[in-house]
C-alpha cells in the first residue's frame, strides 16, 4: 500500500491511496464468494458457475462494489494511523483507478481534527458570584410546606375568593365549534394558581356552587396549538363545588408532624442550611464555567462544522431520551413548543459549538501537560459510575465497565484532573 498526502483546505486532507494488484485481485475473488449464490447462468447450477464465467456473463464490474469496499476497509484505517491522521467524520471515497490485474488506486477526502493554538490557560482572573440565602426566601419555602399540609374542606355557603378550589365542569369553544382537549368534569381549580390561560380564573371569582357562567378568553399567540394560538374562545362553566383550604399554624407542632424537628426554629435552620448547599453548589459549577470559558476564549480554533452537527446529533438524542422518560417523543415536544427539528438544531448551534471548543481546549491542554490517569484515578471512576448502576457486588461491576469503557474513562479522569488544575490557578475576583 502506497499514501500521499494532501492538504486540500483547512481541516480537510485528500489521501490517494494505491493497493497493489495482487490485493485488488484478492479482495476480487472475496467479493465473488461473497455473492456466488446470487449468480444465475444457464447451464450452471445457481451459485455454482466459476467466477471467469460469471465476470463474462454479468462483466467484471459486477465484482467491483464490494471488492472496493473491501479494499477500503482493509487499507483506510491503517492509511490515517500511520501518517497521525485523526478524522471527524467519515470520508468521501472517490475511485482513481481500477481493474483486474492493476493496482487500484483510490481517495479519501475527510475532515480531521483541527489544529488548536492555546493562548493563557493558567492564572486567569475570573469572578466569582457568591449567592446569598436571603430570610424571604426561607419563609416562602416555609410557606410552600404549609400549603402542602393544608386541610381542604368543603365551603358549605359563600362564594369563590382567591385560595379557594373550585370543583367545576368546563367545555371550551372557538367561535361555534368545541375544540379538542378543552372539556372536563369535576376539575380542581385553585383560584390564584395561574393554571389556566388568560384570566380564566379571576372570572370564576364570585360565583355560587350551582351556578354557571360563560366565560370569555384569549389564548396566547404561541400557546403551542395552531388551531387555538391567538385565537378567542369561550367556555361554558359550571361550579359543582366550592373547597377552602385550612392551613395549619406555622409552630412546634407543625415543626413535629412535617419533619425531624421539634421546633419550628429548627425546621427554619434545616431549609437556610440546604439553600446555602446548593447555593455553594451553583457558585462552584457556575465558577467552573466562567474559568473554562475563560481558557476557550483565549485558544484559536477553526471548528469543522461537521463536528458542531455531530454534537448537535447528540443533543437532539439526549432532549429524546430525557422525553421518553416523561413519555413525550420529539414529534410530541416539537407541537407543544410549536417549534421543529429545525427550529431546535438551530437553537443548539451556539452550545453545541460552545461545547466542541471547550473539549478539544481540553485535549489540547491534556497533551501539554502531559496530563494521565493512574489506574487508582480509573478504579475510583469506573466504582462512581457503577454506584449508578446500583446492584450488590459493586467491585466487580466496576471491573466490568473500566474494561469496556476505559478509554471514555481515561478521557473523563483527564478532562476533571485538567479543569481542577486551572481552577486552582485561577485568580477569584469579585
Amino acid at each position: 500500500m502506497n499514501v500521499k498526502v494532501e492538504n486540500i483546505e483547512k481541516n480537510v486532507v485528500k489521501l490517494e491511496i494505491t493497493v497493489e494488484g495482487a490485493k485488488f485481485n484478492e479482495a476480487l475473488r472475496k467479493a465473488f464468494k461473497k455473492n456466488a449464490r446470487k449468480f444465475n447462468i444457464p447451464g450452471f447450477r445457481k451459485g455454482k458457475a466459476p467466477m471467469n464465467i460469471v465476470k463474462r456473463y454479468y462483466g467484471e464490474g459486477v465484482l467491483y462494489e464490494d471488492a472496493i469496499n473491501i479494499c477500503c476497509e482493509n487499507t483506510y484505517p491503517k492509511a490515517i494511523e500511520e501518517n497521525d491522521i485523526k478524522p471527524v467524520d467519515y470520508p468521501k471515497i472517490d475511485v482513481v483507478e481500477i481493474g483486474e490485474g492493476k493496482d487500484f488506486v483510490y481517495t479519501a477526502e475527510v475532515t480531521v481534527t483541527p489544529e488548536v493554538k492555546l493562548g493563557e490557560y493558567k492564572g486567569l482572573e475570573v469572578k466569582k458570584v457568591e449567592y446569598k440565602v436571603e430570610d424571604e426566601k426561607v419563609e416562602e419555602e416555609l410557606k410552600a410546606m404549609q400549603e402542602k399540609n393544608a386541610r381542604v374542606q368543603t365551603k358549605e355557603d359563600g362564594k369563590i375568593e382567591k385560595g379557594d378550589i373550585a370543583v367545576i365542569d368546563f367545555k371550551g369553544y372557538v367561535g361555534e365549534e368545541a375544540f379538542e382537549g378543552g372539556e372536563a368534569k369535576d376539575y380542581e381549580l385553585e383560584i390564584g394558581s395561574g393554571s389556566f390561560i388568560d384570566n380564566f380564573e379571576d372570572q370564576l371569582v364570585g360565583l355560587k356552587k350551582d351556578e354557571e357562567k360563560d366565560i370569555n378568553v384569549t389564548f396566547p399567540e404561541k400557546y403551542g396549538r395552531e388551531e387555538l394560538n391567538g385565537k378567542d374562545a369561550k367556555f361554558e362553566v359550571t361550579v359543582k363545588d366550592i373547597k377552602m383550604k385550612e392551613l395549619p399554624e406555622l409552630d412546634d407542632e407543625f415543626a413535629k408532624e412535617v419533619s425531624e424537628f421539634d421546633t419550628i426554629e429548627e425546621v427554619k435552620n434545616d431549609i437556610k442550611s440546604k439553600m446555602e448547599k446548593t447555593n455553594e453548589e451553583r457558585t462552584k459549577k457556575e465558577y467552573e464555567e466562567a474559568v473554562l470559558n475563560a481558557v476557550c476564549e483565549n485558544a484559536e480554533i477553526d471548528i469543522p462544522e461537521v463536528m458542531v452537527e455531530k454534537e448537535i446529533d447528540n443533543m437532539v438524542k439526549d432532549l429524546e431520551m430525557r422525553l421518553k422518560y416523561q413519555g413525550l417523543d420529539l414529534k410530541s415536544y416539537y407541537q407543544f413548543t410549536n417549534s421543529s427539528e429545525e427550529k431546535v438544531r438551530e437553537y443548539m448551534k451556539e452550545n453545541a459549538a460552545k461545547r466542541v471548543k471547550t473539549d478539544l481546549v481540553l485535549q489540547e491542554i491534556i497533551k501539554k501537560e502531559d496530563v494521565k490517569a493512574t489506574e487508582e484515578e480509573l478504579k475510583e471512576k469506573s466504582l462512581e459510575i457503577a454506584k449508578q448502576y446500583g446492584g450488590k457486588d459493586l467491585e466487580k461491576t466496576a471491573d466490568l465497565v473500566l474494561k469496556s469503557q476505559k478509554p471514555t474513562i481515561e478521557n473523563m479522569v483527564s478532562n476533571e484532573k485538567v479543569i481542577d488544575m486551572l481552577i486552582d490557578s485561577s485568580k477569584e475576583i469579585a
